[in-house]
């Protein structure tokens, strides 16, 4: 039975005993990984600071190919993400991105340019503008990683260049338009900011120097997409993005509005 050892971040903990836990952990080379974590909630735990979502460490496991449940045999704490516990808009924002990684990634499928975006998005929370900035900049890597990064150079109806003030996002298609008839409406704004992490390969840096105003709405328009393409809708999604509701918003004339 293969023993792996990775760095990891814990996205989800159940009680599995009254002793022992399941963990959800997403680990930098080896993607997802779902273990039990025998005893660690005894007083004397054989594992280093706990498992408590929100934190990372270096986890060992042995991975059995005859079961989805890999065994945790040691855990040493490294990073309790401080923001999320102090700051209850880091809070929903780090809950949300842990849900989207937890959902869209499946087990075994390694993206260490999501685990450390991940880690970035939650540190830079700490900042007063890195939680927009981090929402964003780790829902567009998501999408990349996954193969699902929206068209933004051609209409994706047309395949012409897009020219223009109208511009609308067509989830089926997964990109822009100039056609806003019955897709979502965007602002040129929210266009050219992903047109930018389009073109960087720092996406969390370049965010963080651009107009918020602008960094929020495109992180709601990302946010509507994967709930699009999850076909379903998270619920630590309304805690991020309380503005988008339970579904798109309305404009007065009907179109579909990102706000």
């Amino acid at each position: 039975m293969p023993t792996i050892r990775d760095q990891a971040i814990v996205l989800r903990t159940w009680d599995f005993s009254e002793t022992s836990q399941t963990v959800a952990l997403f680990c930098r080379e080896h993607g997802s990984l779902r273990g039990l974590a025998k005893g660690s909630l005894r007083d004397k735990a054989p594992y280093s600071g706990g498992f408590e979502p929100l934190t990372a460490g270096e986890v060992i496991a042995i991975v059995k190919p005859t079961t989805e449940l890999a065994t945790i045999t040691e855990w040493d704490l490294q990073r309790i993400y401080r923001a999320p516990r102090t700051d209850l808009r880091a809070h929903y924002a780090a809950l949300y991105l842990i849900d989207l990684v937890h959902n869209f990634i499946t087990d075994a499928d390694p993206h260490p340019r999501v685990f450390d975006m991940l880690d970035g998005a939650l540190v830079a929370a700490e900042a007063g503008d890195g939680v927009a900035a981090g929402l964003l900049a780790l829902q567009w890597t998501l999408l990349d990683e996954a193969g699902y990064r929206p068209r933004l150079d051609l209409d994706v109806k047309t395949g012409q260049r897009l020219s223009g003030k109208r511009l609308g996002f067509d989830p089926e298609r997964g990109g822009l338009t100039g056609d806003s008839g019955p897709e979502w409406r965007v602002r040129p704004e929210t266009g050219e900011v992903l047109s930018v992490l389009e073109a960087t390969s720092s996406p969390l840096e370049v965010v963080k120097g651009m107009e918020m105003v602008s960094v929020e709405r495109a992180g709601r328009l990302l946010a509507a997409y994967f709930r699009h393409l999850l076909q379903r809708d998270l619920p630590t999604r309304a805690l991020a993005f309380p503005s988008l509701g339970g579904r798109i918003e309305d404009s007065p004339k009907g179109a579909r509005v990102l706000p």
